[in-house]
């Protein structure tokens, strides 16, 4: 399929998620009268006094806690405790929720991560600030560029990673931020742990040294159009981001490089009252431009920006110089009170392949999902989704929407 064809089919599916109706700028989900969560169930439990039903003006925090075991990719368990605060910084009525995610995670066994994401609303939603960081230890598998490779076909490379990213939106108009960043991705003492080398396996020549190591630097421009109230647990509305990176040697990149990641998604109500009935809708494009990217800066699934895509694919299990994906997600309570609830999730991506650069191999995803509302105060859920493809199948629990 020629590139013109898939950006045409892109567009298309984008263009609906641009159809966006009057929206009311006032919060919409402050009153939670009639609604429950875990921690009402718990004061219920020890039989403490309820609590108010209506936001406190003078209390703009909540925090969500959830300790798991799970598996890690490459092999064993780990620990994760995954720790999200949301707050407001501004006026209820025109500030969007801001939120800090904090999920560290380790085992016995030498491996761990100690990543950090924060979205920060400033009042009246003047700038938004971003930033994610993240030291991670650990081996991952990867199966080479692009798709049609058998489950088996898969090579484990180990290497820390260090992530730094920044950047400052101003709004522009309602609902419209642009602004810059800085972005650094350092991969750090790249090894294979057999006799094979990565450059060998994967055919690809930048930042595939064994024993050597991969520097990105540089700034980037930022585009957002978010309607969204809260991005944990969005309400209907509508999310579009450009970022383009500009990594070069002048800001001590190992190699030359540029990268555009376009991201659309859409929130639907399928009713106007009573318990949540949501169709919600995600589709992204990730390109990297110049020979030089470094190979495990590639567009992979499963590390976008939020690492949320490919439920039910393994992460990195499709690498190429561009990829593209789709999802679609129902959305419905179980309970009138909002504790329990669960999801329908279907998705699709391909990634490049090394020579063609043409999308040729499709991969479909899908699974189910149950929410628990841990904190109705932010509109945070536990989420527990489990995923399948062909060869493939894992449940994720995590707090807040994959999307």
């Amino acid at each position: 399929m020629g590139k013109y064809c898939i950006v045409s089919i892109f567009l298309l599916f984008s263009l609906p998620l641009l159809a966006q109706g009057p929206i009311d700028r006032k919060h919409v989900h402050i009153d939670t009268t009639g609604q429950k969560d875990l921690i009402d169930v718990f004061r219920q439990f020890i039989r403490l006094k309820p609590r108010d039903t209506v936001y406190d003006e003078k209390k703009h925090l909540f925090f969500s806690i959830l300790p798991v075991s799970t598996s890690l990719q490459g092999g064993g368990n780990v620990l994760v405790t995954s720790t999200t605060a949301g707050f407001y910084l501004g006026d209820l009525n025109t500030t969007y929720l801001s939120s800090v995610t904090f999920a560290p995670y380790f085992n016995l066994k030498g491996r761990y991560g100690l990543p950090i994401r924060s979205s920060i609303w400033l009042n009246n939603n003047s700038w938004n600030i971003q930033g994610d960081t993240r030291f991670m230890v650990y081996p991952q598998y990867t199966w080479g560029l692009g798709g049609g490779q058998p489950e088996s076909h898969r090579f484990l490379v180990n290497y820390d990673y260090l992530r730094f990213y920044q950047s400052a939106l101003k709004q522009i108009t309602p609902y419209f931020f642009a602004g810059f960043g800085y972005t650094l991705d350092y991969f750090i003492d790249i090894a294979s742990s057999d006799r094979n080398t990565l450059n060998n396996f994967s055919k690809y020549k930048f930042g595939t040294e064994n024993d050597k190591s991969s520097f990105s630097s540089g700034p980037s421009l930022n585009l957002l159009y978010d309607t969204r109230q809260n991005s944990l647990n969005p309400f209907p509305g509508l999310y579009a981001n450009l970022v383009y990176r500009y990594n070069n040697k002048a800001f001590g990149s190992s190699t030359n490089w540029q990268s555009l990641y376009i991201d659309f998604r859409k929130y639907v109500a399928l009713t106007d009252n009573g318990p949540k009935n949501i169709l919600a809708f995600w589709s992204y494009y990730w390109s990297a431009f110049d020979r030089g990217t470094p190979y495990l800066a590639l567009p992979t699934i499963g590390m976008d920006p939020y690492n949320r895509s490919g439920r039910g694919i393994e992460q990195n299990r499709y690498r190429g110089k561009r990829l593209i994906y789709f999802e679609s997600e129902y959305r419905r309570d179980i309970t009138e009170n909002g504790l329990l609830g669960f999801v329908l999730f279907a998705n699709i991506n391909s990634a490049s392949q090394p020579v063609t650069n043409n999308f040729t191999f499709w991969n479909p995803a899908g699974g189910t999902g149950l929410r628990i509302k841990f904190n109705k105060k932010s509109d945070t859920n536990i989420c527990i989704d489990f995923g399948f493809s062909r060869d493939y199948s894992a449940t994720i629990i995590r707090l807040g929407e994959a999307f």
